[in-house]
């Protein structure tokens, strides 16, 4: 504005003078007005610029004042995380030893694991062993049990017997023992046959009679017959030898026991002759006793002691 206006006193004082022509002063006004003119837009110009560079300023003010706070949480964050760094550092410091500690600590323990595991496996084949013995110990109980039922059955049946055949026991006619286990019914032969023969009489026939009734009433039992005779030597007999003697007795009294109702598959017969005495032969009364039928209750298998595996 200022050199606006120098310019048109420059010109109204030029055409005071006189100095210049009409045409130039009119001239020089147009100048002044085109001068003032652009000189106007300049200004606007100049405003404008000045005011975009406010707002540019003002922008950067606020852009920089944000990157100061950026800034300022950076290095808060930056704080912040070396102090965590120190303590992590301290942890892993921690940790080491931790780590240090547990490592002996678990070879502690697997030694310790090792002897454990070696205790274990004696135990183990201890406690097999045991296991072991104690089956068998079991397994002989349950035998032993088995026996002592068998037992108790034998002597169950053995007093059975003796009361069924007191009459028979009392007056001599019979004798009930046990011989190896077994219960032997034992008739002497002077009373079942004549000396020498295997011809029942008729006392024998009474006796025998009496004893199949009993025994018939025995189930699930098989007996056996057997003949014995003394040492005397056969001299009138019609027999070879006390073997045969013995044979044909034995027969001749399984023959009747079937008559008398006892099953023929429960019976067996043998001879023993005078090889299975009871005594000596050294008097005549030790012959008589080992002149005998002898009447054996064989066992049940239930019965027999098992055999070891």
């Amino acid at each position: 504005m200022r050199t606006l206006h120098l310019v048109t006193g420059a010109v109204v004082i030029a055409a005071a003078a006189g100095c210049v022509s009409t045409g130039k002063y009119d001239a020089a006004v147009s100048d002044a007005q085109r001068a003032r003119t652009e000189l106007g837009t300049a200004h606007s110009e100049l405003d404008r610029e000045r005011a975009e560079s406010k707002r540019s300023l003002a922008a950067k003010d606020a852009e920089l004042a944000q990157l100061r706070e950026m800034m300022s949480q950076a290095e808060s964050r930056c704080a912040q995380t070396a102090r965590e760094l120190d303590s992590s550092r301290a942890g892993a410091l921690g940790c080491s030893q931790a780590l240090d500690e547990a490592t002996a600590l678990n070879q502690q323990l697997r030694q310790e694991l090792e002897r454990q595991g070696k205790d274990v496996d004696q135990l183990l084949s201890a406690r097999g062993a045991l296991a072991s013995s104690l089956e068998q110990a079991r397994a002989r109980l349950d035998e032993l049990r088995r026996a002592q039922a068998a037992t108790e059955a034998r002597a169950a049946l053995f007093r059975e017997l003796a009361l069924r055949f007191k009459r028979m026991l009392d007056a001599g006619e019979l004798q009930l023992t046990l011989r190896s286990g077994r219960m032997v019914l034992a008739l002497p032969t002077d009373i079942l046959f004549p000396s020498g023969k295997a011809v029942i009489s008729p006392r024998g026939k009474e006796a025998l009679a009496e004893v199949g009734a009993v025994l018939a009433t025995l189930a699930d039992r098989r007996f056996q017959v057997a003949g014995h005779t003394d040492n005397e030597p056969i001299r009138r007999s019609g027999y070879a030898s006390n073997w045969e003697l013995s044979s044909e007795r034995a027969l001749q009294v399984t023959r009747f026991l079937v008559q008398t109702g006892m099953a023929p598959a429960t019976l067996s017969a043998a001879a023993y002759g005078e090889y299975d005495p009871l005594i000596e032969n050294d008097t005549p009364e030790h012959k008589a006793r080992n002149r005998r039928i002898e009447i054996t209750l064989q066992p049940r298998i239930d019965e027999l002691p098992s055999l070891p595996e």
